[in-house]
């Protein structure tokens, strides 16, 4: 569990590039199926899905299952310490914390995930030290394997995106498109130049502070993925569940529909 999360985390700092997805429906199978079919890593999204605790550690133990190297993340729902502390403790890999517009919000972020000196981490049995059996010779490294993202979706976060992104710990920053373009009056309008410029900004300062920068490509679209790519963007991920399946199921009835009708003209 520990060695391919630091697998992880040293792909990025080394600049290399990560494809993952977004977990959303409260199914182990399906996690354990994204995960076997080679995502860098997938995050259980806790923020707008109905998933409680309980069930993202077996979602998380699914990706495990499904490839020990695919990183397991939480999209917290929160920025609190007490609630980011268990997600860690139960396995998950890193966090992706949703909405941090401030650099006291990113230092609690980092206290909550990082073990003393660098955070306040409780120290306990639990699954991510293999339920006390590995602590003795993982506490000494878990600092340098756990993953801290930030998420930039407000304005507020790009006129303070350097300050925030100067706090020691912070391993990628994640541009949220819909909730940023939705805070510069442009909701879903990506080619706006106020929201392209907002876009820049993150970039940049992603560069300055050695910070890997990430983006969600909503739809489940290869070619602006390879255009994130060739931005800059190096932490991608690529849909998530719910919408490969509603575009699945779509695209193939209607297609379907379209070659039964012409057949019977």
């Amino acid at each position: 569990m520990k060695s391919e999360h630091k697998y992880l985390a040293d792909r990025l700092r080394n600049d290399g590039t990560a494809i993952g997805s977004w977990v959303s429906t409260v199914s182990p199978s399906v996690a354990e199926l994204m995960a076997r079919s080679g995502f860098d890593y997938l995050t259980i999204d806790a923020e707008h899905s109905p998933v409680d605790f309980q069930q993202i550690q077996q979602l998380l133990q699914a990706i495990s299952a499904g490839n020990p190297a695919c990183a397991g993340l939480v999209r917290v729902p929160g920025r609190g310490y007490d609630e980011i502390k268990r997600y860690m403790d139960a396995g998950a890999q890193g966090v992706i914390v949703p909405l941090v517009t401030h650099e006291d919000e990113a230092r609690e972020i980092v206290r909550a995930v990082k073990y003393p000196p660098q955070g306040e981490r409780g120290v306990g049995f639990c699954r991510d030290n293999d339920y006390g059996a590995s602590l003795t010779e993982w506490l000494p490294h878990a600092n340098d394997g756990t993953f801290v993202c930030v998420q930039i979706e407000h304005a507020d976060a790009v006129q303070r995106i350097d300050a925030i992104l100067g706090v020691n710990g912070i391993d990628a920053a994640f541009i949220g498109p819909y909730d940023l373009s939705a805070s510069l009056g442009c909701t879903a309008d990506f080619d706006h130049p106020e929201f392209l410029a907002a876009k820049r900004t993150v970039l940049d300062a992603c560069i300055r502070h050695n910070v890997t920068p990430g983006i969600h490509v909503v739809q489940p679209d290869p070619e602006q993925m390879g255009q994130a790519h060739r931005e800059g963007y190096r932490l991608l991920a690529y849909s998530l569940d719910i919408t490969m399946l509603n575009v699945a199921c779509r695209e193939g009835l209607r297609a379907s529909r379209d070659r039964i009708g012409s057949s019977e003209v």
